[in-house]
């Protein structure tokens, strides 16, 4: 009798041991299963919520001449798919007006081209501290955020990101 006793509370252990190895076992289907935006998407997405945002702020700074140039350059780069020389423009525009809100979100945007996702991020935060806070820039600097946060899995911060965007739009005065 006393063989038969010790071997149930074995058994029932290895048991218990095997359904808590099954429960901590990694979910690959679920994370095999989330579709995937491509940058092109992700570009679209952020250039429709500046393109439709339509908020009575709209904050365009003088620009410098050198920089216009090159920011032209660099457009001309983009357009062509030279998505490296486009950089290499738009980083030296940036030594010439480092606190620049639109170049930095434009380098932001060229970043995600060039799938370094994390840089984009951060150039989309900078251009946001230092713009407008308000208007077509902004929603770009948010929208950018949440695509990138989306990309990275985060579809919490994603949501967030995405209530800042409409946090960009101000109502203008009804005229009749």
């Amino acid at each position: 009798m006393s063989y038969r006793f010790a071997r149930r509370p074995v058994l029932s252990a290895v048991l218990v041991a095997l359904a808590l190895t099954a429960c901590t076992q990694p979910s690959a289907p679920s994370q095999a299963t989330r579709p995937t935006r491509s940058d092109n998407d992700m570009l679209a997405s952020i250039q429709a919520a500046g393109d439709k945002e339509k908020s009575v702020i709209d904050v365009h700074p003088l620009r410098d001449p050198g920089v216009a140039s090159l920011q032209d350059a660099a457009q001309t780069d983009l357009r062509t798919g030279q998505y490296d020389a486009a950089a290499a423009k738009l980083d030296q525009a940036l030594t010439l007006s480092p606190n620049s809100p639109d170049l930095l979100q434009e380098r932001a945007e060229l970043a995600i081209h060039l799938k370094d996702y994390a840089n984009a991020e951060k150039l989309a935060r900078k251009s946001w501290e230092l713009g407008p806070r308000l208007g077509a820039l902004c929603a770009r600097n948010w929208k950018t955020i949440a695509e990138l946060r989306l990309h990275a899995g985060d579809d919490a911060a994603a949501t967030t990101a995405d209530k800042w965007v409409k946090q960009c739009h101000v109502e203008g005065v009804p005229r009749y």
